[in-house]
């Protein structure tokens, strides 16, 4: 199927506009200049430099008032940026207490995640959907081809790619297997794009692509789990079986059914339908087992880093500058551009300098929030050269030197303290 890339605002839109702008609807014209001179309603304490902290409100025309939080790190700034996540993976915590617990000076929401208020919800509220890797431990599986923001690749780059992740599992017979997921409930793949004969949930078509807030299934799947997801696996079900692996590769446990504990230094290998067969064949106790993960770009080059974090959400919205937007790539339907809500996103300057932004909406009298066109205008109009989106709605979250600087508000409207999230990027002190 060839997908289709917005490249520039279409009519119906709704256009961003500064007041006395012009839209991003005129043609030909040039493009919205950037905000007036910020301010900052209330103090916000020393901030490391290089790093800094701007509130913005502005106004769409015909739509009404646009209030944006802004966060700026510079390359040489004494700071850097990463991502976390809560005291475990299977749960959701706050982005304030994800900051807290690390010692960061600011952080916004990050990841798609498994919410408890999903029509596909899987049980474990927190958990990251498409890839997450934090301090180069793949904890979460890509959605293949999802927009995906890289930090602390080698060479130290900053950059946006659409992203790709591999895993095996291979005896010391050389017999190798896919690994289907990390660190979810395995058979249910939220999101989709994964590997090996996923099929979307209600037809019998094999999915391989993304397919934003749906269910994909697989009864024959390898799923790994590290002590990050949790003190115990996810539950399999009846005929489900796991393996213990030690950090040197020794199976020291194959244990049947599945969600077990998962001990200290060890890794748990979960199968279920012809993953479980392989797993009865090639992981008996005291058996070796190699385990090996990729994390590819969109050109099909690895990425890789000692400190390396990705994070995958999306859709993109600026590619060197053009508007970029790859609805179908990333699994929404086109529906989604029109769509005005709070918005969490991130973007790139000429100079390296990495942007985090929070849009507040949902709130006519004080910000409408934005489409994902608007969403790009307002990055661009930053001077961000590459942009993406990542999580927002009632997810969208600013916290500054411990407090939150944005104004949550959830799917009706009405105003949330904030939600407990899978994951942050936080800005930690050098």
């Amino acid at each position: 199927m060839r997908r289709r890339r917005f490249l520039a605002v279409g009519a119906g839109t709704g256009a961003w506009a500064l007041a006395g702008c012009s839209t991003g609807d005129d043609a030909g014209r040039a493009p919205a200049r950037a905000p007036a001179a910020p301010r900052s309603p209330e103090p916000i304490g020393p901030l490391p430099a290089g790093v800094t902290f701007h509130q913005h409100t502005t106004r769409l025309r015909a739509a009404g008032p646009l209030r944006h939080q802004v966060l700026s790190v510079s390359p040489s700034a004494r700071a850097r940026v990463s991502a976390v996540h809560g005291s475990r993976l299977d749960t959701a915590e706050t982005v304030r207490a994800m900051a807290n617990r690390v010692g960061a000076v600011a952080a916004v929401n990050a990841s798609f995640f498994d919410i408890a208020t999903s029509v596909v919800f899987s049980g474990y509220d927190g958990d990251p959907l498409g890839l997450y890797v934090e301090n180069n431990a793949m904890l979460s599986e890509a959605a293949n081809g999802r927009t995906a923001l890289v930090l602390g690749e080698d060479g130290g780059t900053t950059r946006i790619v659409e992203a790709r992740s591999a895993g095996t599992v291979t005896d010391s017979h050389g017999a190798r297997r896919t690994i289907d997921g990390v660190n979810r409930m395995p058979g249910r793949i939220v999101g989709c794009g994964g590997v090996g004969g996923d099929v979307l949930r209600g037809t019998r078509g094999v999915r391989t692509a993304p397919a934003h807030n749906k269910l994909c299934e697989d009864h024959d799947e390898l799923v790994l789990f590290t002590r990050q997801w949790g003190p115990a696996a996810a539950a399999a079900g009846p005929g489900s079986t796991e393996a213990v692996i030690a950090s040197d590769g020794r199976v020291v446990q194959l244990r049947s059914p599945g969600g077990g504990p998962i001990p200290a230094r060890c890794r748990v290998l979960t199968g279920i339908g012809e993953g479980a067969a392989w797993l009865r064949h090639h992981a008996r106790t005291g058996a070796t087992l190699r385990i090996t993960s990729q994390v590819h770009d969109g050109a099909g080059h690895r990425v890789s880093g000692r400190g390396l974090t990705v994070v995958q959400a999306g859709p993109r919205l600026l590619r060197d500058g053009a508007l970029d937007i790859d609805i179908e790539a990333n699994g929404m339907p086109a529906t989604a551009l029109t769509q005005r809500h709070p918005r969490t996103l991130t973007g790139i300057t000429d100079d390296g300098t990495l942007l985090l932004v929070t849009v507040d909406g949902r709130d006519p009298g004080a910000s409408v929030g934005v489409t994902l066109p608007e969403a790009a205008e307002l990055m661009r109009s930053l001077g961000a050269r590459d942009a993406m989106n990542l999580d927002g709605g009632g997810s969208t979250t600013m916290v500054v030197n411990g407090r939150l600087r944005n104004r949550p508000r959830g799917a009706a409207g009405a105003p949330v303290r904030e939600r407990p999230v899978a994951n942050a990027l936080v800005v930690l002190p050098r």
